[in-house]
Parts: C-alpha cells; sequence; structure tokens
C-alpha cells in the first residue's frame, strides 16, 4: 500500500463532498462554538449548509475558555443588562438541554472588606475606564448578586445567592485566609468538556442529512471574484467554493479571514486569557467542591476551580495579537501563584504541580482606551458584500450565549436567503442531553439497560463523558471489546479507535486534547504516546514514517503551546 499523509483516509471524504459539489447556499468560515452553532441551526432548517475549520473543531477560543456557562455578573457593572439576562436564559436552559455536559456550578467568592470599591464602581460603570484598582466590598458584590439572582426568575435553574460572615465561612472553607470578613455564595453553571459539546452541537448538524457538510483542517485562503478559494491544510490542495450567503465566524481571527479574502476590516480587539492546571489535592481539598471566584486587588476577576480530580486557576486578560500564537507565559504562572496565595495562604503551589497549561484569544471587538476587562462581551452581526456575495462577519460572542447567537445568525442569513424558519433550537436537546438521565432513578434504569455489556460501573463512566450517546460507544465495545489502555485505564483501546473513526480526527494531537481528557489532566506520557498513536495510526492508515511524525508534532505541540514535559506515567485522576 502506498503511503498516505496523515488524515487523508476517511477524514478527507469531508473535503471531497465540498470538492465534489462546490457550491453551498451558505458557507460558513470557522469551526468554534458559534460557527458550529450556526451550522447547526441552518441545518435543521434544512438549508444547503458548509462550515471549514482551518484547524480542529473548538480548538480556538472555545477550547481556551474557563470551563464556565454563566450569566456574567461582572458584566452588571458594564451596564449590560440585555446580556445578562440573555447569558442567564442561556445558561439556565443549556442545564437543561445539555446536561451531560452543563451542570449547575457552586461558587463562593472570598470578601475582605465591607464597603470597598462603593466611589469607584459607578464610575466604572459610566466610563468603563479602570481608575486605581479597588476590590470591590461586601456592600457591592451584594447588591450585584441581588440583581444577579434578579435575572433567574423566569425559569430559573439554580438556587439564590447566600452570605456567611467570617465564622460560618471558615467553618466551611478552613483553608481560606483568615483576614477575610465574609463569603458570598451563589450559582453558575459549568461545562466540564467544551470541545465534546462542540462536538455534540457539529455531530446534531451532520447528522441533518447530505445537506450539511463540514470539514476540519480546511481553509479559506482566497477569493477568486465568484467563490472562496479553500486549501485543504492536510493535503495542500485548493479548490473554490461558491455560496449564496458567507458567513465569518473565525472568532479572534474574523479580520485576518476578511484580509484573506481580499477585504480589510478592523473589527476584532481580542484579549488572551491564561489558564493552568495543578495536580494539587490539598488545594483541591481546599474548595470544598466548589469554584472560587473572586476579585484580586489589581481588579481582575480570577478563580480557582476544581475540575475532572484537578484544579484550575485562571485567567488573565491581557490585550493580544490574533496573528501570533498564545501561550501562558511564566509571569501568568506568577500572578496564578500569587492569587492562590492570597485565598490558600497555607496551601503550597508550585511549578512541578503543573499538568498544563493554555491561553487563548478572547473574540472580542476593537475596544480603544477601554480597559480590557470592561470590553463587551456581547456580539453583533456586521453586513458587507463580496463580489456581490454576502458577506455576514460575527464580532463578539462567548461560549454561554452560543445556541442564541446562533439562531440569531441563523435567522440573518434565512433572511436574506428567502427561506422561511422551520424549527427552533430553543429548548431543544444537543446531542448526548437527548434522553440523558437526569434523576437517580433515570440513571440506574438506563445503567441497567446498559451495562451488562461492559459492566455497570464502565457504563456510568461512559455515560459521564459522552451522555446518552455513550449507548452507540457501548453498542461498539459490544461487538469489538474493551481492553484498558495500560497507561490511561479509564480509557480503552476501542473507545480511543471508535472515536478516531467517527469524530472528524485527523491528527494525533486531535485525539490528546480535544476528544479525550488525557492532556487536560495531565496523563499524556510517552508511555501513553506509544500506546495510542498505533491505534490512530491503524485506523487513519498512517505509515510508519507519518505515525512517528505525527508522535514527534504531538509531543511538541505538548511542550510548546501547554508545557507539558512527557515523562512517566501520572495516577489517573477520578473525575477524568
Amino acid at each position: 500500500m502506498t503511503s498516505e499523509k496523515p488524515g487523508s483516509v476517511g477524514t478527507r471524504d469531508t473535503v471531497r463532498a465540498l470538492a465534489e459539489r462546490p457550491h453551498a447556499n451558505v458557507l460558513i468560515i470557522g469551526g468554534g462554538i458559534n460557527g458550529l452553532s450556526t451550522f447547526r441551526d441552518l441545518a435543521l432548517q434544512g438549508v444547503d449548509v458548509a462550515i471549514v475549520e482551518r484547524d480542529d473543531w473548538a480548538s480556538g477560543a472555545s477550547a481556551a475558555s474557563s470551563h464556565m456557562i454563566h450569566g456574567g455578573i461582572r458584566y452588571l457593572e458594564n451596564g449590560e443588562f440585555r446580556l445578562v439576562r440573555e447569558s442567564v436564559q442561556e445558561r439556565n436552559g443549556l442545564v437543561k438541554i445539555a446536561p451531560h455536559y452543563v451542570k449547575p456550578l457552586e461558587t463562593t467568592v472570598p470578601i475582605f472588606s465591607t464597603f470597598s470599591g462603593i466611589f469607584s464602581a459607578p464610575l466604572r460603570f459610566l466610563t468603563h475606564k479602570q481608575g486605581k484598582p479597588t476590590e470591590r466590598g461586601a456592600f457591592l458584590i451584594k447588591i450585584g448578586l441581588m440583581l444577579y439572582d434578579s435575572f433567574s426568575r423566569d425559569g430559573g435553574s439554580v438556587p439564590r445567592h447566600s452570605f456567611r460572615g467570617r465564622t460560618a465561612s471558615l467553618k466551611q472553607h478552613p483553608a481560606f485566609n483568615k483576614d477575610l470578613k465574609y463569603t458570598a455564595t451563589y450559582y453558575d453553571a459549568s461545562v466540564h468538556d467544551p470541545e465534546r459539546l462542540a462536538l455534540d452541537v457539529l455531530r446534531d448538524g451532520v447528522d441533518a442529512g447530505p445537506h450539511a457538510r463540514a470539514a476540519n483542517y480546511v481553509e479559506a485562503v482566497g477569493f477568486d471574484g465568484a467563490g472562496v478559494i479553500l486549501r485543504d491544510n492536510v493535503t495542500g490542495e485548493t479548490f473554490p467554493v461558491t455560496a449564496d450567503v458567507i458567513v465569518n465566524a473565525s472568532g479572534p481571527w474574523t479580520d485576518l479571514t476578511n484580509a484573506a479574502l481580499g477585504q480589510t476590516t478592523a473589527y476584532m480587539g481580542g484579549t488572551k486569557g491564561s489558564h493552568i492546571v495543578l495536580d494539587n489535592p490539598e488545594l483541591l481539598e481546599a474548595t470544598g467542591g466548589n469554584e472560587i471566584f473572586f476579585e484580586h486587588e489589581d481588579g481582575r476577576i480570577v478563580l480557582i476551580y476544581p475540575l475532572k480530580g484537578r484544579v484550575m486557576v485562571g485567567t488573565t486578560d491581557i490585550d493580544a495579537d490574533p496573528s501570533q500564537p498564545a501561550v501562558c507565559t511564566e509571569e501568568e504562572v506568577d500572578y496564578f501563584f500569587d492569587l492562590v496565595k492570597h485565598v490558600f495562604p497555607d496551601v503550597h503551589v508550585d511549578r512541578q504541580q503543573i499538568v498544563y497549561r493554555f491561553s487563548g484569544i478572547r473574540p472580542l471587538p476593537g475596544h480603544g482606551d477601554t480597559q480590557p476587562g470592561f470590553v463587551s462581551r456581547d456580539y453583533r452581526i456586521v453586513p458587507a458584500e463580496l463580489g456581490g456575495t454576502p458577506v455576514l462577519s460575527l464580532v463578539g460572542g462567548k461560549l454561554t450565549t452560543f445556541r442564541a447567537l446562533g439562531e440569531q445568525l441563523g435567522d440573518e442569513v434565512l433572511t436574506r436567503i428567502g427561506t422561511e424558519r422551520s424549527v427552533s433550537t430553543a429548548g431543544m436537546p444537543i446531542g448526548g442531553g437527548r434522553g440523558y438521565p437526569t434523576t437517580d432513578a433515570a440513571r440506574t434504569t438506563w445503567l441497567a439497560a446498559h451495562g451488562d455489556a461492559v459492566s455497570r460501573e464502565r457504563a456510568d463512566v461512559l455515560l459521564e463523558r459522552y451522555g446518552s450517546r455513550a449507548a452507540s460507544v457501548i453498542d461498539e465495545l459490544d461487538a469489538t471489546s474493551d481492553t484498558p489502555l495500560v497507561n490511561a485505564p479509564d480509557y480503552s483501546r476501542e473507545e480511543i479507535a471508535y472515536l478516531v473513526r467517527t469524530e472528524h480526527v485527523v491528527h494525533l494531537i486531535d485525539v490528546l486534547k480535544r476528544r479525550t481528557s488525557l492532556a487536560f489532566t495531565g496523563q499524556v506520557t510517552d508511555e501513553l504516546l506509544d500506546e495510542i498513536t498505533p491505534i490512530v495510526a491503524s485506523e487513519l492508515r498512517w505509515s510508519d514514517a507519518d505515525a512517528v511524525a505525527e508522535r514527534a508534532e504531538a509531543s511538541r505541540v505538548l511542550r510548546d503551546a501547554h508545557g507539558v514535559e512527557l515523562s512517566g506515567r501520572r495516577e489517573t485522576p477520578a473525575h477524568a
């Protein structure tokens, strides 16, 4: 057999589907959560829609999120009441339609003063200028949480906030800084696997029928006067695709995509947000299972978040150039350690405990001299034309509002192609949220129905990992076998193979970072790469040379982008 380039077998059928039928009513450029949501929305209307992504699905801003689905309590200070209302409604809705990935998150705010910030807050509200950094005190936080609760009245899916004094706070969280005066606890929601949620959104669109086509590792590189020139970033081949409407959903790279198409725009002004993931059992226990969310003394909002048996710490908010790779710097790591010390002064943290670090650029609009933390997280759609073809550029947007954004952008597209909406995605379950058991009794019934093939314990792990789509994984494992990986026994060889075959995997790094939690939780070692690479190579029919190259590239990405120095096996976290 002749040597094939990595990813050129099987998964590149999606590229051929575009090249062989090079027209779509709608072409979406950008496969982050917002582009995918728009794709899903239009596909469900029966629209002939295609989506392309220059890298892997949800590999940009979507993958670099803080893993939160939240109403944005601090947006109240910006006066963005519409955004908060929409965000809270979408948060509550996602808890219901994507319960396998979106779950209520108890959040605790340590407070060190009573009245701090009451004079500077109105100035920030009116001008959006940072001024001298001042921590918000209990008085301001109480008002904010009362307002926040008021947005949750209709169909609220989470409890209202509560306040505790110093004694009660330290009883609940004994590792907290003893200088605190109060804590406030409220609920938002977590999304423990944003990349897998995005894959579910993608699959919903693709499953709508052959009118919906999707290809990753395909980049828009030009415009020939009639159509967009696409390049297969695996093979290097280029081909044109024409469309009645082009949607630019490239996130922070929107201006760069427009430039590639021959348009000069200056819509974006993204900021970099970095995070680190720590293997620190003492810190994990100190959180008490709560996200710790607070304002540092420099005015930045930061979080300490127990996740997958690790603790994630973030985030920064620094102006960034989208043409350059975003990486978490040593200065940012020092900053994170300082803020952990501020809240948990007796908990030791050091660089040896970092198992993963990541950074991304938020798709924010240009903001002039407005401080990054006060730049609007809202979104807008900017129309233009390219050779007579309407181009809709998405500016802004955040993970929480992806469904509503997709529907709004979908409505704009439907108007332009003269098609009526036939279905709303409001209240429609997403992927593995369809039929997901949300009560103990329903879960017991589901496990009884599916546990015989792989054991109930294993079925429970798969249900948590894939939602109700775990049934298809279990059917596959029942038909083949379920051999645990030696170096990551929470996954099996056959499970990895199934993901490669069914989830648009092109490169080895796709499996490590986005189809599984192996990289995030720090489980990737030299031994694991030796074990997984042949599985992926077999499914994608790589040559020996290609397999070696893929393994080397995965190691490089983990090292350079995520600070992962490969070594021996690390213990599998309980909730990976």
